[in-house]
This record gives structure tokens, sequence and C-alpha cells, in this order.
């Protein structure tokens, strides 16, 4: 530890606090930076999507609070201590004060870290005051420890290598569901189910259906079930034998070591939707639930994976209220029992493999949660370690890129154990092939992970053919 100093927070880069442009200005908004909000901000990750983007003329008006790739924002105003990195260009509102890192000095890895470990100190200070917030004077001066920069990269990596991971199997988590929902549509969107050609359409209030399946209300195909015990925040800890799920857009709430309130299994599984945020979730081990969730099951035999994507997206959030009824009101037309059968065998296997990323996910997520405040706090000494970080090169987005494999892929042992991905980034290589296999066209791929250009996408084909 003798190598550590004491600095404040404003010592580790440029900080600044965000502004939002006038919603009135629609010229503001558009599709070119993202627009970082705490709602954007999950509670477990690093990267962060955003369901805005400001313009041109958005940026113009933010442009002395643009904030360059690997800076680190922390919310301070509600949601305190959500913290994120940005992978682009973007903005954020008034709530965030972000880090733009002095990298000559600093690893944006490392702080990123350092500052998941303040969230107690940060809810400190906003609740010594009437309105909780912390404002940029305050996070500035708060006070952390920090080794020389070879020891921070050290840090940086260790860590670094269990949300590599755990980005990689919530990426492949989403390819599944992708998988499913696309057989689903497949089926019963676009009725091409197999042997469709045989069968017959018929007039229905919602238009031509295959004969044989039936027009009903959701609310007499759906049995609502008890939440049990309502669990808070207050009330759960972030390890536990027993998984609790909120509504928000993370995984989970939190852990217990009570007895959950629901049974769910692969043999009977149990969805749950948010009331307020129509969040959906198909559970397939025990758990209980936080507040406004509401788990449900079929009133008859029809299958729980066929119940859910018939449910998925049929109602969404638009402003901030109840979303049940609204849900059991639409009407849906339910397919023969043979297609929603023949369905849920072909999608169980693929929920069960969801079920145990999720779980990978969770044990990752534990260990790295041990390691934490034992690695920031120098508890644990790395500074011996042999992890080579002296001839290691920043490029775009700040990821190191000691071993070249060729112009835009590189193969890196501290990043996903080697396996080639593409410099700049931890997307894998393998992971665009698997899209592209998947159906993904380019574009499709290039709106949903903007580090990457056309350029990688080739550069992953060509190595597909080595």
């Amino acid at each position: 530890m003798n190598t550590w100093r004491n600095v404040t927070i404003k010592n580790l880069g440029k900080i600044i606090t965000g502004s939002t442009p006038p919603t009135k200005k629609t010229e503001y908004y558009g599709n070119q930076y993202p627009f970082i909000t705490p709602t954007d901000i999950e509670i477990d990750s690093r990267i962060v999507q955003t369901n805005r983007f400001l313009s041109q003329e958005g940026y113009e008006y933010n442009k002395n609070r643009l904030l360059p790739r690997n800076t680190v924002c922390v919310v301070c105003i509600a949601s305190i201590g959500k913290i994120c990195m940005t992978t682009v260009p973007s903005v954020t509102n008034q709530q965030i004060n972000s880090v733009i890192v002095n990298q000559d000095k600093y690893d944006p890895y490392f702080v990123y870290y350092l500052l998941r470990t303040k969230t107690d100190i940060l809810k400190n200070i906003a609740g010594g005051v009437a309105s909780p917030i912390v404002n940029k004077s305050s996070f500035s001066n708060i006070e952390v420890c920090v080794p020389s920069l070879p020891t921070q990269r050290k840090i940086a990596i260790i860590l670094s290598t269990y949300d590599d991971l755990i980005e990689n199997n919530t990426r492949r988590i989403k390819i599944l569901e992708d998988m499913a929902q696309t057989i689903y549509r497949e089926w019963f969107v676009h009725y091409r189910f197999p042997g469709h050609e045989n069968v017959p359409m018929v007039q229905s209030e919602l238009g031509p259906i295959p004969q044989g399946w039936e027009v009903k209300k959701l609310k007499e195909v759906v049995k609502r079930l008890k939440a049990g015990q309502v669990y808070k925040d207050a009330d759960v800890k972030k390890n536990g034998s027993i998984i609790v799920i909120d509504q928000s857009r993370s995984s989970f709430l939190g852990f217990h070591d009570y007895q959950p309130d629901h049974y769910a299994s692969p043999e009977s599984p149990i969805i749950i939707f948010g009331d307020h945020t129509c969040k959906m979730q198909l559970m397939i081990t025990p758990f209980s639930l936080g507040p406004n969730v509401v788990p449900f099951i079929a009133k008859d035999q029809t299958p729980i994976s066929y119940l859910f994507f018939q449910i998925f997206n049929l109602v969404e959030t638009r402003e901030y209220k109840r979303y049940w009824t609204e849900l059991n009101n639409k009407v849906v037309a339910v397919a023969d029992s043979k297609n929603r059968d023949m369905f849920s065998k072909l999608t169980t296997p693929i929920f069960e493999k969801i079920e145990i990323l999720r779980r990978r996910n969770h044990n990752l997520r534990q260990t790295r949660d041990l390691l934490l405040p034992k690695l920031i706090s120098g508890e644990i000494d790395v500074s011996q370690l042999d992890i080579d970080t002296n001839e290691v090169q920043p490029k775009k987005g700040g990821t190191y890129i000691p071993f070249p494999l060729t112009e835009r892929l590189h193969s890196d042992k501290k990043i996903l154990g080697g396996e080639p991905v593409i410099k700049g980034t931890r997307l894998a290589a393998t992971f665009i092939l698997d899209l592209l296999k998947h159906g993904w066209n380019e574009e499709e791929i290039i709106e949903q992970y903007p580090r990457i250009t056309q350029e990688d996408i080739k550069a992953c084909r060509q190595y597909e053919k080595r």
C-alpha cells in the first residue's frame, strides 16, 4: 500500500455535469449522439444503451458537455450511485456527473470500478440534504485512494475479465431469445408453421386466421397468481439462495435465503409482468418478487413458452401507469394445441440454456463483487502479479491491444480468455458470426453495436474462412 495515495475525484480527470436540451425543440433530438439518463443505466452493467439520441443541433447545444469514449458516468440525483461507461461520444442529463479520465495518470476502467465502491458515500452525502442530490462540488471533492498506473491496469484487467464474460453471456441470452421469438413470429404471426400449406384460412375479427384457431381476450387465457411477500431494496441482499425479481430493466432486485414465494421449474414455468414497465421474463427456477410485479400462468394446458411470446410486447410503456388491465383486454388469436405443443418442445431447451447462462452470470457477479472491494482497497495486492501492462497501447475506445491478429481483430488473453475480438471492443468475432448466421444483417448489427463498422464485420467473415 506504500505506493497508494489519496486524491479527490476531480484529480482523476475533468468533471462534467450533464444537461437536457429543451424538449420542445425537436430538432435537438435525432439519432447521432446517445443521450444518457439514469433510467438507461442498468444496476449491474458497465455498458449503457440509451432510449434517446441527440442530433447534430443537439450536440451543438451541448458541445461543452460532450463525453468521449471511456468516460465514467455516475448518477448523483434520484437513483444515486448507478454507474456506467460510455462506448461512443455521448451526452448525459443533469442528474449525472461524469469523469473524463486523465489517461496519462489513471486507467478509465480502474476509475469505473473505484467509483462503484463509493455508492454508500454518495448516498450519505445525498441523505444530508432536503432533496437527495450530490452536486458537482461535493462529488468532485470525494477522496479516493489510488495505486500506481500499472497496478490500476492490473486491477482493471482482473475485474474486466468477469464483466467481459458476463457481457458475452448476456449477448448469448439475447441471441437465444431472438431465436425463439423468430420461430414464434414465423409460425404464429406470419402463419408459416409446419404444414401450413394444408390448413385453410378463415375470417375472424382479427382478419384471416388458420382454421382451428380461436380469437379470445387475453383474460380468458391467463391466470394471475398471488404475488406473495413483496420484497423491497432494504429486504434483499447481494447474494442468496432465492432470486428476487422486480420490474426494472435489471435482471433482478437481489436475493434472500427464505422460502421462495413461487416454485417455478422447467416443467412448471411462470411468467412475470412488470405492471408499470411491461417487463416480461419467463422463470424456471424458484423466486420471489419486488413491488408491482404480476406472476401468471395459463388457465388451461397452453404451454407457457407459447403464452410468453403471445403476450411479449403486446403492450408497451408509454407513461407511468398500470398496464395489467390493458393487457388483459387485448384480443389475440390462439393457435391450435398441436402447433402450441410443437413450439413448446422446440423452445423449452432454449429457455433452459438461457437460465443456465443467467445463473452463470450470477456466479460471475458474486465472485467479481467479492474481489472488487479487496482489489480497490489494496487488501489483495496485485502489484507483483505477472500481468503485462507496459507495452499495451490504447486503440479505438481505449481497449488494450498487445497481440495483433489482423488489422481489425486481435487476441488478448486478458479479454474473453484470448478469443479473437474486434479491436477496441469486447465483441468476439464468433459472436458477430453467430448474429449473421441467425439472420441479422450488417445494418442491424451496427445499429445495435455502434462501436463497430462494416469493415469490422468483413474482417470477421474473413476470419471465419481462415
